[in-house]
């Protein structure tokens, strides 16, 4: 799998099990801003966006993003990348269009299911180590509560409206990854056939962001 495609996924990847094992004891207050954070990001059943992924050696790609809580959603780029990723509820998928194969993980075991399980929570084997207000924007800093040095993920939300606007990877080298969203859709209806897998190599596949 190609890196300097898929370092959004490598941070994802370094936040393994987060929740899976997590204490059911009660969980801590939550700051006001946060809780209405959180609050919002619960609120999402769909949404579809435009982003910018700028990783930490400059590059810069386009492309479409697709949300449908619980479990599923789409990453995919701009010609002429042909790379996606996708998440059907169960596995996420990541294709490499250059080496014509696919990996895949459990939702479970990636940063997806942050954003991606039934009822999203901040304590929920998370710790948030930051909040701040720049400008409009709401940042929320969270890290793996028990490996806080594994790297941390920030999340960035506009205030007036409340919109998720960016999202920033940070790894254990301090190496960062930013996804910004730009035309926002949300409770918007998405056909089925985004989330599931199919092999480009034995399908052909419709672009969904054309």
């Amino acid at each position: 799998m190609r890196m300097k495609y898929f370092v959004l996924i490598i941070g994802f990847l370094t936040f393994a099990q987060i929740g899976s094992y997590a204490a059911q004891a009660q969980s801590p207050r939550l700051p006001a801003t946060a809780q209405k954070a959180q609050d919002y990001l619960n609120s999402l059943s769909t949404a579809k966006a435009r982003f910018l992924q700028t990783s930490a050696d400059g590059r810069q790609l386009t492309g479409t993003f697709y949300l449908d809580r619980p479990g599923r959603l789409r990453f995919e780029y701009d010609p002429p990348i042909e790379d996606f990723i996708v998440a059907d509820g169960f596995l996420v998928y990541f294709y490499d269009a250059e080496l014509g194969e696919q990996s895949n993980a459990p939702i479970g075991q990636t940063m997806a299911d942050f954003i991606l399980r039934e009822k999203l929570s901040m304590t929920d084997g998370l710790t948030i180590t930051g909040i701040k207000n720049s400008a409009d924007l709401l940042q929320i800093t969270l890290v793996q509560e028990d490996d806080p040095d594994a790297g941390s993920i920030t999340l960035g939300l506009t205030q007036n409206p409340m919109a998720l606007k960016k999202w920033r990877i940070t790894d254990s080298t301090g190496a960062i990854t930013e996804i910004e969203l730009f035309q926002l859709e949300t409770g918007i209806e998405l056909a089925s056939n985004l989330f599931i897998y199919v092999d480009p190599k034995r399908f052909a596949e419709p672009r969904y962001n054309d």
